[in-house]
């Protein structure tokens, strides 16, 4: 489960979240490409864009449930 105080910092400001247990596995790219991409780091992925839509909330909601190592939140502050 994500842990809200283990965000990474260059996540957008919002409810949505990718936390340091991210393995750059960017499943989470590939199934909501409005909202996540890879760092500019290159060593994780991370919400760029809180969904704005109930398609982008779906995606961003099956990301969530199919992220391996459950590094997405959705709690946010």
């Amino acid at each position: 489960m994500a842990e809200v105080a283990e965000r990474w910092e260059d996540n957008i400001a919002g409810a949505w979240y990718v936390d340091k247990s991210c393995i750059l596995c960017s499943l989470c790219v590939d199934l909501a490409p409005n909202n996540f991409k890879e760092s500019e780091a290159g060593d994780h992925d991370m919400v760029y864009k809180q969904p704005e839509n109930d398609e982008e909330k779906a995606q961003c909601d099956e990301a969530k449930e199919q992220c391996p190592v459950e590094a997405i939140g959705s709690d946010g502050t």
